[in-house]
């Protein structure tokens, strides 16, 4: 099937209009509040409160919860909740439980004092990390589920854009409160803003999910289960029918879906994100070596780069509406691989301030706009009977290569160089570029997007 046909820009514009568009934008900021608050900001505050660097560097465990979120969206994917999901709906349901446990743990931890209940510190800053990535899991499938693939790029633009605020309201904003006021009362403040995301969850309706009108006892892989294991206890058939529908049933479909081909999809989205990723532990170190303050840097890279990040999304939003995302995913894969030359050239002059500049507006731009595309390429590939599953895998697989790698980046610059290193990290874009040349040759691995209007 085609890619999707090339729109005018005023029709590229009008889909940032649609409602589950805009929707994502407060989806967005939900997901991205509660990751740093169990990260940056509570290290941060658990140093303020004097606890012990050797004790504060264990924190950082928390956060293999978000990467192993993959075994528990099975659960999420079929399980219904009493109550909630007859009200709500299976992705609402889930959504708004996920939320109340960020609430009730963010309020939980203002209550604390890290010097004497830094265990209860701990279970309710895991008891976050827990319910942020369960909501992370359900907004992936929900933002799949809401409309059609033409529009998911802008979506995924949206989304970025909401978590990038949320990132801020949980990083700087924290801060101002914990300064003006106390730690105590900027946790609770950010258990209210929890709110955002709820308020949304009830504003919205539950997607359709037209796959799975039929009962997940009908799949012909649970068929082909029950019918094997018919002489067993009927509690053992139903828990391993459960099994099979919920774990087995979504990877099978994939491979099912893509034949051979499936191997180079799965082979390009571990390595889509290899050059940025396997670079980014040492951007801030290249840039403290070179002496540029801690003002610039964090002005620099954080308030600019933020808001050339939220534009690199937002461009790559109407490039994808306007002329597809298989033509955008090779110039998001050459783009993200290019602009670490800008960073050896960095390296090269030392600490010039418009180098600098440049460098972070070419990277943010880059990185925003490759990340939108991504985001809608892989959400393409999703069966919507198995969403959550299958984007937590893809997902998951997104960032594992390039953080192994990440971990040798150090290794790297200490023998060779900050120079080598980044023209290294160009080079391990090469397959990425590669990959997504060979998937604009074959633009039916992309499903065409629907030309109906979708949810408004």
């Amino acid at each position: 099937m085609p890619d999707s046909p090339r729109r005018s820009w005023r029709q590229a514009l009008s889909v940032y209009r649609r409602a589950p568009v805009v929707a994502m934008l407060f989806l967005g900021f939900a997901a991205g509040l509660p990751f740093l608050l169990v990260f940056s900001t509570l290290t941060a505050w658990l140093r303020d409160a004097g606890v012990e660097v050797a004790a504060i560097g264990f924190f950082s465990w928390i956060g293999m919860l978000y990467s192993i979120k993959l075994f528990w969206a099975p659960v999420i994917d079929r399980l219904p909740l009493p109550i909630l999901t007859r009200r709500l709906g299976q992705r609402r349901g889930w959504m708004l439980l996920a939320q109340l446990v960020i609430a009730g743990a963010l309020a939980a931890l203002s209550g604390l004092d890290p010097r004497q209940d830094l265990p209860l510190v701990a279970a309710f800053a895991l008891l976050v990390a827990f319910g942020s990535a369960t909501q992370d899991i359900v907004i992936d499938a929900f933002r799949i589920e809401s409309a059609e693939e033409r529009i998911q790029a802008a979506m995924a633009s949206t989304y970025i854009i909401g978590y990038r605020g949320g990132l801020l309201a949980a990083g700087a904003g924290a801060l101002y409160i914990a300064d003006l006021v106390s730690w105590q009362a900027a946790y609770l403040t950010m258990a209210g803003l929890v709110g955002v995301g709820m308020l949304t969850v009830l504003s919205r309706p539950e997607p359709p999910r037209s796959t799975l009108g039929v009962p997940w006892q009908q799949e012909p892989r649970v068929r082909h289960f029950l019918h094997a294991q018919r002489h067993r206890p009927r509690r053992w058939r139903r828990f391993g029918a459960w099994v099979v529908g919920a774990v087995i049933c979504p990877f099978t479909d994939f491979f099912t879906r893509y034949g051979r081909q499936a191997i180079g999809l799965l082979a390009l989205i571990g390595l889509f994100r290899l050059s940025d990723l396997s670079m980014a532990a040492m951007a801030n170190p290249l840039y403290i070596d070179l002496g540029f303050s801690l003002a610039e840097i964090a002005n620099v890279t954080k308030v600019f780069g933020i808001a050339m990040s939220i534009a690199g999304g937002v461009i790559g939003g109407l490039l994808v509406v306007r002329y597809g995302i298989a033509r955008m995913l090779l110039a998001g894969a050459v783009l993200a691989a290019a602009t670490n030359l800008l960073f050896a050239a960095l390296a090269g002059l030392g600490a010039q301030l418009p180098m600098l500049v440049v460098t972070i507006m070419g990277d943010n731009l880059a990185n925003g706009l490759a990340s939108t595309v991504f985001i809608a390429f892989l959400s393409s590939l999703t069966s919507r009977a198995y969403t959550a599953t299958q984007y937590a895998l893809f997902s998951s697989l997104m960032t594992l290569p390039g953080k192994f790698i990440g971990g040798f980046s150090g290794v790297v610059v200490a023998s060779q160089g900050y120079a080598v290193f980044f023209l290294w990290a160009t080079l391990i874009g090469l397959p990425a570029i590669a990959l997504a040349w060979w998937l604009g040759r074959d633009p039916s691995l992309i499903p065409a997007a629907a030309t109906e209007e979708g949810a408004g």
